[in-house]
């Protein structure tokens, strides 16, 4: 039932599909796919980011080819002229992501279970919510997906970082959905939204704490003071599928709540420490995630990614 012969060119969609236990339909990944880690060893890689070996992928005779975001368009086009069927999303949300989850998970044959696993999803971004609502203050948070030019966080992290008990310093970029959009055009704007945490995840490249720190004017930023800088791999929250709703989540949360408990001031009186429930989350049923129909994922330890030639990926991963 449905198309057997999938090529993914990007990570999100081998992941979930070896998360449905249907990774037998994969026939080529992603050359930056480290979610799960046995797809490197059990796939051929057949693409990179911006672009891909389109006779490798021809050759291999797929029935399905999937994408992400208008910078595999050229990658697609070429795809279509050679005969193939190609689908390219372009999610940008947490629910956007949810209704990619659920139709690539209709295409296969496996609704069922994956609305089991998203409703598991739910419930623990719920419990995200629930726990962040005893604490005495909310941490203000500036995620930075680059570093020069300056970039924040696309719209599914500002998202997240609210689930996770946080509030995105700069939420008005997040609604953006182009990485060039998301540019900070004055280094200082973030500094004077005085975020408690930062968090970065550099695409790929490893995150410099101390560089950031360096920045001119950042020294009296509340994060810098206290030392909140924290990085996330960008395959644990970059990736507009699983691995976001789940590690990146929890990385978040387990960041947030640290600093959340140890002793703060006290709320002002007046003040709402709730700003009310989730984005695009809806009620949960079921347990935590795991993988479903009693299959192992093997995610395997996170790894780092090099970033494409030329800096990050707009619309992912930068301008």
């Amino acid at each position: 039932m449905g198309p057997q012969r999938i090529v993914c060119l990007t990570e999100e969609t081998t992941e979930w599909l070896y998360l449905l236990g249907e990774q037998h339909r994969i026939v080529g990944i992603s050359g930056y796919t480290v979610r799960p880690r046995r797809a490197r060893q059990e796939k051929p890689r057949v693409s990179a980011y911006l672009d891909g070996n389109v006779e490798k992928i021809v050759a291999l005779e797929p029935d399905l080819v999937i994408g992400f975001s208008d910078l595999q368009a050229d990658l697609a086009a070429r795809l279509i002229r050679a005969g193939l069927d190609v689908l390219v999303t372009n999610q940008r949300s947490v629910a956007q992501i949810v209704a990619t989850l659920r139709l690539v998970a209709g295409l296969v044959g496996a609704l069922p279970r994956a609305d089991t696993w998203i409703a598991a999803v739910q419930r623990r971004h719920q419990e995200m919510h629930a726990a962040a609502a005893a604490w005495r203050r909310r941490p203000r948070v500036y995620f930075e997906e680059w570093d020069e030019p300056m970039i924040s966080a696309i719209r599914w992290v500002s998202e997240l970082i609210t689930i996770a008990g946080g509030d995105d310093v700069l939420p008005e970029l997040a609604a953006r959905p182009m990485g060039r959009e998301r540019i900070v055009a004055d280094p200082l704007e973030a500094a004077r939204r005085a975020p408690d945490l930062i968090v970065g995840s550099w695409c790929g490249k490893k995150f410099r704490p101390e560089k950031v720190a360096a920045r001119t004017g950042w020294a009296d930023v509340p994060a810098v003071r206290g030392g909140e800088l924290h990085e996330i791999k960008s395959c644990d929250i970059l990736q507009p599928g699983p691995a976001a709703l789940t590690d990146g989540a929890e990385q978040l949360h387990r960041l947030f709540a640290a600093w959340a408990t140890r002793d703060r001031p006290a709320v002002p009186q007046g003040a709402d420490p709730d700003p009310g429930p989730p984005v695009g989350i809806a009620p949960p049923r079921g347990d935590r995630p795991q993988a479903v129909g009693g299959h192992d994922p093997d995610p395997g330890p996170p790894v780092g990614i090099a970033p494409p030639p030329g800096g990050p990926a707009a619309g992912r991963r930068g301008p």
